[in-house]
């Protein structure tokens, strides 16, 4: 073997490495993290970057539109603090939508990595909080002011030592201080772990900078990217969506142009700013968008700076895909993430069966807050135990083109399903009920992934406060190639009452929380799916006996097996 193949492997060894390195600087994340949200869903980042603030490397423990908004956001901490003013010891934070991951809920912080006092790296990562006070995880706010504590780029710590005064401001305005000031140090924490395991590797392979190997990561990721999307027909190709929005419905418009240099998606003729937190920063639209894209082209391909570049996103000033400050944003991923979904449309134009059928798409998560005067009640529950608790979960997936789609499953933003037992155990919520809602899966060749029922109540007796923020109540995920339709999601309470999918709400006192979450569409002809996959849903409860005949075209028998003869006579019809 020649020392260039021996050279060539090495390459490739050290940026195998790299991932590692920022894997584990991810996992300590999940590890160390007070909110919920991230030790239990996994809503975070985390990476390396150079020392032009170009991604080199990122987890794959970790969420689209944090991992891709937040390669973006390390150059705007240059910018305020250039690399040649870092000393070790410092680190910085921010929670600036507009120049992170797109809501206050959302903290960067970014860690310089010195080797022998000189600075080699920067490490980077963003976790959701539970709460920053102010109105908050929910749409209601009109402006940023009001939807909790805003952080410019400043220092975390300086030189070792912690930042009192910012740590004693944020603590007098959130309703959990503790969780936050813990995920402070859990942020920092884990970038320490990043920068350690960094050294040791270039210390094992004798590196005094990542230069050489950053350029390598990215002109092969770059150039890997761009063979993909010429195998692709060049060309315009566009796709809309319809969604619920919230006082208005909102249309998501995208052309996509494939051609020699990349892909160049344009938005214009997307809904304008909504009056409510709904509105989404223009790096978190640039994420998701890029991350619908890279699913099927580059999928295999390592997410760095390289990778990313030939994806360019734009979408028009005044937009709802593209609010300026002070626009409220707390709710941003009620419409950015349908967006891979819109990617995916304009995709399958291009190249037939590269994409599955649309899905519930944006998270189903939600706030609960208890507590004295939150949620009314008076002196009855004044003693009521306070608690503030987000809750991940998700309906369908859309089926995709040989599969059907996973259900419950939180695509595209990639987070699990926060547990029960946890939520239960850190707040004084049952939940009665959480299963797979049946028939809410789309009828198709390939049927969409169901959605689930949850029923939630206060063990307490006491009202509680829902902050919901779904979309696809009114205008339910379509299926593809002939595919149906999933189902419409529904909030509701045990009493009977419909609630609203948007907005801040009281579970009066003694009642129920129904969620109904919606499925995903189905993908090809319902009755070209075999009759044996029919059986076995409504075998397993997943499909009624009823919807199977009129969608499927399929009789069953009393035991559940195929009625042969009315089944062919049914699919005749």
């Amino acid at each position: 073997m020649t020392n260039d193949a021996l050279a060539q492997i090495q390459t490739q060894i050290m940026w195998d490495r790299l991932i590692a390195v920022v894997e584990e600087q991810a996992q300590a994340l999940i590890r160390t993290a007070f909110s919920n949200t991230v030790r239990e869903a996994g809503d975070l980042s985390a990476g390396v970057f150079d020392l032009k603030g170009r991604m080199l490397a990122q987890a794959v423990t970790g969420t689209p539109g944090h991992v891709n908004a937040m390669a973006a956001s390390v150059g705007h901490f240059l910018t305020r603090f250039p690399a040649a003013d870092m000393r070790p010891g410092d680190v910085y934070i921010t929670n600036d939508p507009w120049l992170a991951t797109g809501h206050l809920h959302d903290f960067t912080v970014v860690t310089p990595c010195f080797r022998d006092n000189r600075l080699v790296a920067l490490f980077a990562s963003t976790s959701h909080v539970v709460d920053v006070g102010g109105l908050g995880f929910g749409p209601d706010g009109r402006q940023v002011y009001e939807e909790g504590i805003y952080v410019p780029i400043m220092k975390l710590f300086e030189a070792g030592a912690i930042n009192r005064a910012l740590i004693d401001i944020v603590r007098a305005n959130v309703r959990e201080p503790d969780l936050l000031e813990g995920d402070f140090y859990s942020l920092a924490s884990c970038n320490d772990t990043g920068c350690r395991r960094l050294l040791d590797m270039m210390d094992e392979f004798s590196l005094d900078s990542l230069d050489g190997l950053g350029e390598h990561v990215i002109l092969r990721s770059r150039d890997a990217m761009l063979t993909e999307i010429r195998a692709l027909p060049f060309g315009t190709y566009q796709y809309a969506m319809h969604i619920d929005g919230y006082e208005d419905p909102v249309d998501i418009v995208a052309a996509m142009t494939i051609g020699e240099t990349g892909i160049d998606v344009d938005l214009t003729g997307t809904s304008a700013v909504s009056d409510y937190g709904i509105n989404v920063p223009l790096p978190y639209t640039q994420a998701y968008a890029t991350f619908g894209v890279r699913c099927v082209v580059g999928s295999t391909v390592p997410n760095n700076a390289g990778s990313l570049a030939p994806v360019r996103v734009s979408a028009p000033e005044g937009s709802i895909l593209n609010a300026k400050h002070p626009r409220a944003v707390a709710a941003r991923h009620t419409i950015g993430q349908m967006l891979p979904d819109v990617m995916l449309g304009c995709l399958s134009q291009a190249v037939d069966g590269i994409g599955p059928a649309e899905g519930t798409s944006c998270l189903w998560n939600f706030v609960l807050y208890g507590g004295d005067g939150i949620a009314g009640g008076g002196r009855a529950h004044a003693n009521a135990t306070p608690f503030t608790v987000t809750l991940f979960h998700n309906g369908g997936t859309g089926a995709r083109p040989t599969k059907d789609g996973l259900s419950a499953t939180a695509f595209p933003s990639g987070v699990r399903n926060t547990p029960v037992e946890i939520n239960e155990a850190i707040s004084p919520i049952l939940v009665r009920r959480k299963e797979y809602r049946a028939d809410s899966g789309g009828a198709g060749r390939w049927r969409g992934g169901l959605g689930q029922v949850m029923e939630i109540a206060n063990v307490e007796g006491a009202p509680f406060a829902l902050s919901s923020m779904f979309d696809r109540v009114r205008n339910a995920p379509r299926g593809r190639d002939g595919g149906g339709k999933g189902e419409s999601g529904r909030v509701s309470l045990a009493s009977g009452a419909e609630l609203s999918p948007m907005g801040r709400q009281t579970i009066p006192a003694g009642d129920t929380l129904v969620l109904d979450m919606p499925g995903g569409g189905g993908y090809g002809p319902a009755k070209a799916r075999s009759p044996g996959h029919v059986a076995s849903d409504v075998r397993d409860g997943l499909v009624s006996r009823e919807r199977a005949k009129r969608d499927y075209g399929v009789a069953l028998t009393d035991d559940g097996l195929v009625d042969q003869e009315r089944t062919a006579r049914l699919r005749d019809q």
